[in-house]
């Protein structure tokens, strides 16, 4: 990329010359990650002593500790200073281990741990050091056993020794408090008798944001605001985190009763996200920035996204379902805001620009430099990273004509890189430049053609209409809405065509006996790979649908809830049309019947959503739903997040800049954490190690590093992971289903009963 693009923190000399005009702490929290110093992380050592998948790593408030959980049921405790390891604990659990904590305020005596084998264990390591390291096979202090699946993250509050929350994939969220008894449920009492539900999520998830909630909502991720701790934010299997205020929360309640979920404070998710329903599509984790007013989105088979908790700056958007087709349609409500010139002479964090000329200067630079990468040459990525440094990192700056241009360039760059997603950036982009200049018969036909990709091809026909109306003798508008006319007309043959070839196959199918694969997966003469538009918004995923039935003997009418699902599963298998056909029958999940009429008494209310304000892409996340994404360094102005490909990348957060990218993994990164006060992160994944990363390297370097791919193979490697993220298989059988079963091959034409895996 051009070398003119500079980093945000400045040259960190000037920065230690000026060390004696700055608070000491201010100081500290400005070269703790400074660019130039990030630019420079190498791997320093492998700490080994697990056997399995690193699962969960975290330091204590003090950085003096290190804590890991592995999925060979071991907690050991590793030494910051030595690098090596301190304590080892045989947990007791039965499976692998998701998530560990130190407890505040405890002297870092007291650790957690929450695995899945749906248990919560307490121990106390002065107890085990009482013993030496060879006594590591001790008892818990306490064990809680409240709930019925996985335990997927556990948080604590800073300052409070004495309660600790847990996620579960159950979908209830609990509150454990130590001083109350050493074990849940006590002895003679069942699970369901527990009072430590916080939230109750059992039929929490939501299809799209008008839908109100219905299934299960499966709890992979939470935290606690460490700077308003009454704040937790949940992430589950639907596209929502979703924020709560504890103190607005009811009594703690048992899990006898499913209850409706708790109102929350605000919706989170990525406008363009909010009303796909994908199964696969959520959210692996969710964190609060380091001053609680950020919050970071770790999305399966997407991205990762900023999105603010406050609305500090003005700048947050919320959103309602009609919103998301407001932004397609050709005549928006102009906000009038927005309209006017966002240039004040003031910058972001309130002072005035110095040097007016020398940043419209650079901006125009750059803007030229973009021009060129829509034309191949550099490539079409560095010529985004430039738009974004414009328009992020100068677009309170500059005047809105130059803000204009560089939207409609970046749209431009956006569909012709075509990475996931790409087309509905574009939409956004064409979106503010049309409130900018509604007669911009540039953002006019991107806007068509992206649309157009989408496979919204009545709404891209408007749009493109609209563009030759107002440019009737430009040649080039002209033959793009002519490709626009024919991509439409092609579709609507395509769709014909589709509909007789569906009648056919269903014909096919009953005489068919469905194999393993076909069932669980959409594989019946899919291609994985896009070869055309992106297929986002299609209606694929609900070609097929499937219903469960088990026969569970249920005393006093009570739900009953099993780690082991019973063996007599019965498995209906439904196509969409045959739905229709059955309309009239009672149908619905686990046995429990749903009426029509009770879908109608739903009221439709119109929640409200707060949408992204940054995108960080390269990545791929599909492999594991425990991958994290985390804010690094005490002001978190950088970001990090591991991926499929066995390396994890580090992000600009204001600008969406890749800044580095390094190999941590021979398969998988999942988990990334920072030193609470030094330059050095901690990394595990599916190897059994975990790597420390210092700013050893003797150059710095962008991206590509010592232990990081040669800069020629960068590009690659992203688009790479593009391809990973776009031949993800969507499975039809909920998770938590799936896990539970052996899975066989069984031959071409023959049909065997599942066979349940024990617990």
């Amino acid at each position: 990329m051009d070398c003119s693009i500079c980093f945000h923190d400045g040259n960190i000399t000037d920065l230690i010359n000026s060390r004696t005009l700055h608070n000491h702490n201010d100081f500290n929290h400005a070269v703790q990650m400074h660019s130039s110093l990030v630019r420079r992380l190498s791997l320093e050592r492998e700490l080994e002593g697990h056997r399995g998948c690193v699962n969960t790593i975290a330091w204590n408030s003090e950085g003096s500790m290190l804590i890991s959980g592995s999925d060979d049921t071991q907690v050991n405790i590793w030494s910051y200073s030595s690098r090596k390891l301190m304590d080892s604990i045989d947990t007791g659990h039965s499976a692998n281990i998701f998530c560990t904590k130190f407890v505040p305020e405890t002297s870092d005596e007291l650790v957690v741990s929450g695995a899945a084998d749906a248990e919560v264990r307490l121990f106390n390591l002065s107890r085990l050091r009482r013993n030496g390291l060879e006594g590591s096979s001790i008892s818990p202090s306490a064990v809680f056993r409240c709930h019925t699946r996985r335990v997927k993250k556990l948080a604590v509050e800073p300052g409070n020794p004495n309660l600790v929350w847990s996620a579960s994939e159950d979908g209830t969220f609990r509150q454990h408090d130590f001083r109350e008894g050493s074990s849940c449920p006590p002895a003679g009492s069942s699970h369901q008798e527990c009072r430590n539900v916080l939230l109750d999520l059992r039929c929490g998830a939501k299809k799209s944001l008008a839908d109100p909630p219905k299934q299960p909502l499966a709890l992979k991720s939470c935290d606690i605001s460490s700077t308003r701790p009454h704040l937790v934010i949940v992430g589950g299997s639907d596209a929502f985190a979703r924020l709560y205020d504890r103190r607005m929360l009811p009594p703690l309640s048992s899990s006898q009763n499913k209850l409706p979920p708790p109102p929350c404070v605000d919706y989170f998710c990525p406008m363009h996200l909010s009303d796909l329903g994908h199964s696969s599509l959520h959210p692996t984790h969710v964190a609060f920035s380091p001053n609680g007013e950020e919050l970071l989105v770790n999305y399966s088979g997407e991205h990762v996204y900023l999105m603010d908790v406050n609305n500090v700056l003005g700048n947050t958007v919320r959103y309602t379902s009609r919103d998301v087709s407001k932004l397609t349609s050709l005549s928006p409500k102009l906000d009038k805001a927005e309209v006017k010139s966002s240039f004040s002479g003031v910058s972001l964090n309130g002072f005035p620009v110095r040097n007016k000329a020398a940043v419209l200067d650079k901006c125009r630079k750059l803007i030229r430099f973009a021009e060129k990468s829509l034309k191949g040459e550099p490539d079409r990525y560095y010529g985004i990273e430039a738009c974004n440094e414009v328009l992020d990192g100068h677009g309170y700056e500059i005047d809105p004509t130059l803000v204009h241009e560089c939207l409609c360039i970046r749209a431009s760059l956006l569909l012709k890189r075509r990475w996931k997603n790409d087309s509905h950036m574009a939409i956004r982009d064409c979106h503010r430049a049309l409130k900018l200049n509604p007669s911009s018969t540039g953002a006019l036909i991107c806007m068509a053609e992206a649309l157009s990709m989408l496979e919204k091809h009545k709404e891209a026909l408007e749009f493109a209409f609209a563009a030759q109306s107002l440019a009737p003798s430009d040649f080039e508008i002209m033959e793009r809405v002519e490709h626009i006319k024919k991509s439409s007309a092609a579709a609507e043959a395509d769709k014909t065509s589709m509909e007789s070839d569906k009648r056919s196959r269903a014909n096919y199918r009953a005489k068919r006996v469905l194999s393993l694969s076909d069932i669980i997966y959409h594989t019946e003469g899919e291609n994985d790979t896009p070869s055309g538009p992106e297929r986002e918004d299609s209606d694929y995923d609900d070609e097929l649908e499937l219903d469960f039935e088990t026969l569970i003997a249920a005393e006093g009418g009570h739900d009953v809830e099993s780690d082991v699902l019973p063996g007599n599963l019965n498995l209906r298998i439904h196509r969409r049309g045959d739905l229709n056909l059955n309309a009239e029958r009672v149908t619905g999940s686990f046995g429990s019947p749903v009426s029509s009429r009770e879908d109608e008494t739903v009221p439709k209310q119109s929640e409200v959503a707060i949408d992204m304000k940054q995108r960080y892409v390269g990545h791929c996340n599909t492999g594991t739903d425990i991958k994290q994404a985390s804010f690094i360094g005490q002001r978190g102005e950088y970001i990090a997040s591991g991926s499929d490909d066995g390396r994890w990348f580090i992000w600009e957060k204001k600008t969406g800049r890749l800044l580095k990218m390094l190999h941590g993994d021979n398969a998988v990164v999942n988990c990334i954490q920072c030193h609470p006060y030094d330059c050095v992160i901690a990394t595990s994944g599916i190897d059994s190690t975990i790597k420390i990363w210092t700013p050893t390297s003797p150059v710095p370097s962008s991206v590509a590093g010592d232990e990081g791919p040669e800069p020629s193979n960068v590009l690659e490697a992203m688009e790479e992971n593009q391809r990973r993220l776009y031949c993800t298989r969507e499975a039809i059988l909920p998770f938590e289903i799936l896990e539970r079963f052996r899975m066989h091959e069984f031959a071409e034409g023959s049909f065997h009963p599942f066979e349940c895996t024990q617990s």
